[in-house]
């Protein structure tokens, strides 16, 4: 992995210069990322394959200021990107397509590169969730296997290759790579909060040496488990998929507020003792069930599909920032504020 610090004297260059650029893969959370930045007045890069630039250039509020075109976009274009004073923001797409090699970028990458592997290896998500205080789901073995469950694959796949399995027997018969997780699958409402975690002000819900904000909610709408009630009316026997094909709003009832900020923080305070931090936007996924518990089964330790929603904000950005306030602005505006105040290096890794 590239070392902190290597990329702390490239950012403390961008700061001398007095400028910087928001560059990302053209997918995922892209329209809003450079959206938000064009209300930041920040310059935007976007990386991107020929055949996919007339899909943003259709959406000029959302398109980036300048792209770079590459045959794969799993070749970050790195020497390009330093030249520009470019950061990264990661996302999905970003974090699936590059895979291992997104820790020997040297390009600044806004958050923490460590949280990724935290994020995608199953075994220290789960030891990062428990010692975050988070309520959590079951995990078995196949021997274990007595009630319903759901087999994970590692990495960000968008719940693509997930299945249900009753018993060892089913297991066998279904699964057939390694390094699978299986969860107790839990009946509840899936809500997945979005979080901001910004260590230059304490202007919020106090976490560490800063503070945790609220930006949405949302859950997700997955094919074709989503749908599985007509299946059973037609009389039709279906194997459930968990591919993700979009996304919904979702207002929490106000008394469970608290709850899911204390969650945020204690995310935030065990990243920070476990392996540096971090910051930036993040999310907890989670299944609420009928008593109002929380089960969180997963960290995204970065920004997520759902804030797509909320281009203009959220119900939870009005209260806070009074304003149209997308987690792909308050990407901007705290990058923006780390290079008043030459703190870059707090946020970049």
């Amino acid at each position: 992995m590239i070392s902190k610090d290597e990329i702390d004297a490239t950012v403390k260059k961008y700061e001398k210069k007095g400028k910087f650029a928001i560059a990302t893969v053209c997918s995922h959370t892209a329209l809003q990322i450079f959206h938000g930045a064009r209300q930041e007045k920040v310059k935007t890069i976007g990386i991107c394959t020929e055949d996919r630039k007339k899909v943003y250039e259709s959406f000029p509020y959302g398109a980036p200021d300048e792209f770079i075109i590459v045959d794969d976009v799993s070749e970050i274009p790195t020497e390009e990107l330093l030249e520009r004073n470019a950061v990264l923001i990661p996302h999905g797409s970003l974090v699936e397509y590059v895979a291992k090699k997104i820790t020997e970028i040297p390009v600044p990458i806004l958050g923490n590169r460590k949280s990724l592997e935290w994020e995608g290896d199953r075994k220290k998500l789960y030891e990062w969730m428990k010692d975050a205080g988070l309520e959590t789901p079951e995990i078995l073995q196949p021997y274990e296997i007595d009630r319903p469950c759901i087999v994970k694959t590692p990495g960000a796949k968008g719940g693509k290759g997930y299945v249900i399995v009753k018993n060892q027997e089913e297991f066998e018969q279904k699964v057939k790579t390694d390094n699978v997780v299986i969860q107790e699958y839990l009946i509840g409402v899936r809500a997945y909060p979005h979080y901001f975690y910004t260590p230059l002000t304490k202007d919020g819900y106090r976490a560490s040496e800063g503070s945790v904000e609220l930006m949405s909610v949302d859950r997700r709408v997955e094919s074709n488990v989503d749908e599985s009630y007509r299946t059973q009316i037609a009389l039709m026997n279906i194997e459930p998929s968990f591919t993700v094909m979009g996304n919904e709003s979702l207002v929490l009832r106000e008394s469970l507020l608290g709850e899911v900020l204390e969650m945020g923080k204690g995310v935030v305070e065990s990243a920070e003792k476990l392996f540096g931090g971090i910051p930036g936007p993040f999310c907890i996924e989670t299944v609420v069930d009928e008593n109002l518990q929380f089960f969180a089964f997963e960290i995204s330790a970065r920004i997520v599909a759902g804030t797509n929603l909320f281009t203009q904000g959220s119900p939870y950005t009005d209260y806070k920032f009074g304003e149209p306030m997308s987690t792909g602005r308050r990407i901007a505006r705290e990058i923006k504020l780390a290079m008043k105040n030459k703190k870059m290096e707090k946020i970049f890794y």
